[in-house]
Order: C-alpha cells, then sequence, then structure tokens
C-alpha cells in the first residue's frame, strides 16, 4: 500500500514538471474576421478577331467584359481567363509570362509590347483594345505570321564565326569589348520593334527591320568575331540597311528598353568608313 502511495505522489511531481502547452487555434478562428469580398470592376477588352476556316467573313473586332478583381494584373492574364472561361476560340502565343520569350507580342492599345508585360488599366469606363502586330499576314486572331521576319534573322548568321578558336580553353574577351554588346544581345526576337517601322511595313521583302539589323550589329561588334568583312559586305545595297531613316518608332516601342535605331546608326558610319 505504502509503494503504492509513493508512485502515485511520483507520477503527479513528474505530471507537475511537464509544461502545459495551450493553443489559441480555437479562439483564433472564433474571432477572426471573415475577408471582405472585393467589389466587381468590370472591364471591356475590345479584341481582333479573325479565323482562316471562314474566309468570307472579315475581321471583327469581339468584345468580352470580365471583372479585374477576378483577374491577373496584366493584359496577358486577361487573355487567358478569357480563353479559359468565356470563349475557348480565342487563338494567341503565349509561353513564358516573364518577358523573355517574346511569344505574346501583340499591339495592346495602340502600341506594339509584350502581353505579360502590359498592365491592365484600372478604368473601368475605358475598354482596351488589342491587335495582333501590324502590317503582317495573319494565322488567326491575334497571331500573326512571323516566318519572313525570322527568315531575315537567319540571313545574317546569327551566332559567332571564328576560323581559329581557342583550343583548350575559354574565348576570352575584355570587359571593355564585352561593353560594346550591351543593349544587343538581351533582344528576345518579339518582332515589336520591326513592326512598327513604317519602313519594314513598306519594304520588308527587301530591308531588315530594325531587329535584324541591331542583331546584325552585335555579331559585327563582337571582339571574337572574325567575318566581319563579310557581314558588312552583305549589308552594302540600297535596301538591307539604307532604308532605314531614324524615326525612332523601334525604340519607343522596344518592351526590353533596347534601341535599334542607335545600332543602325553605328552599324551605317561603320560600313560609310570603308
Amino acid at each position: 500500500m505504502q509503494s503504492l502511495i509513493a508512485r502515485s505522489a511520483f507520477v503527479r511531481s513528474q505530471a507537475a514538471r511537464v509544461p502545459v502547452v495551450r493553443t489559441f487555434a480555437s479562439s483564433a478562428a472564433r474571432f477572426q474576421a471573415t475577408p471582405a469580398e472585393k467589389p466587381v470592376l468590370q472591364k471591356e477588352f475590345k479584341i481582333y478577331r479573325w479565323n482562316p476556316d471562314q474566309p468570307a467573313e472579315k475581321p471583327t473586332l469581339q468584345s468580352y467584359t470580365i471583372d479585374l478583381n477576378q483577374c491577373g494584373p496584366m493584359i496577358l492574364d486577361a487573355l487567358i481567363k478569357i480563353k479559359n472561361e468565356i470563349d475557348p476560340t480565342l487563338t494567341f502565343r503565349r509561353s513564358c509570362r516573364e518577358g523573355i520569350c517574346g511569344s505574346c507580342a501583340m499591339n495592346i492599345n495602340g502600341q506594339n509590347t509584350l502581353a505579360c508585360l502590359c498592365r491592365i488599366e484600372r478604368d473601368s469606363g475605358k475598354d482596351s483594345k488589342i491587335y495582333p502586330l501590324p502590317h503582317m499576314y495573319i494565322v488567326k486572331d491575334l497571331v500573326p505570321d512571323l516566318t519572313l521576319f525570322y527568315k531575315q534573322y537567319k540571313s545574317i548568321e546569327p551566332y559567332l564565326k571564328n576560323d581559329n578558336p581557342p583550343q583548350g580553353r575559354e574565348f576570352l574577351q575584355s570587359q571593355e569589348d564585352r561593353r560594346k554588346l550591351d543593349g544587343m544581345y538581351e533582344c528576345i526576337l518579339c518582332a515589336c520593334c520591326s513592326t512598327s517601322c513604317p519602313s519594314y511595313w513598306w519594304n520588308q521583302d527587301v530591308y531588315l527591320g530594325p531587329a535584324t539589323l541591331m542583331a546584325a550589329y552585335r555579331w559585327i561588334a563582337d571582339s571574337r568575331d572574325t567575318y566581319k568583312a563579310e557581314r558588312k559586305e552583305k549589308l552594302q545595297n540600297e535596301m538591307s540597311l539604307y532604308r532605314c531613316h531614324t524615326i525612332f518608332n523601334c525604340a519607343r516601342t522596344c518592351p526590353k528598353g533596347l534601341n535599334p535605331a542607335q545600332a543602325i546608326a553605328k552599324l551605317k558610319l561603320e560600313l560609310a568608313a570603308e
């Protein structure tokens, strides 16, 4: 009997040493305020529509209205919401949603830009008009045909050409020479600049356009490339380069903040000096 009493006392003493953990989950849940729902903010989007399977029908602007408080902040978010919830036939290009791939280039409220980087205007009384890139053949809706654009880019051989590369080590370049490439290598080939250029609209079969010409100068300016003379020779004609009139539409519209007109001006100077 005495051993049982001693054991009970020992258990009580051990229990007294264990800290009591109190939880406030139930009380917090009881007093937690219910989040207030955001008011409805309707916004109208007018989107260019054309279906190649119905060539007899002319292109139209189709209106869609969505609640901005139930949508992401960018134009691409609105397009995805419309396609997923309202009209699955709406066609457009997209990929990274980070302003890197250039896939979602289109004309938004009169300016060529990337839909993933263009914020939606919160003014519900003002609609947003969305078109494909201008003066291009249209595949469907907001999808332009970029076949010629990429063919022109391929024509300038956009890769390093050197007959005597260093063996067994990296291709070294000074910091000064590397800085010459800044503002050119960042181009993502979205075609916003070329499709905003009037010279490209009128002569895109022979004029290379801002994006391709900036890429051409990027390799001519690269200290590691040894085919500068051959690259310049290809541009020594009346149409490939000299149709640029330096009106800076390309620099104003570039979503990456680049200046193709400046690169083209430097390219003209180098060719004129020879």
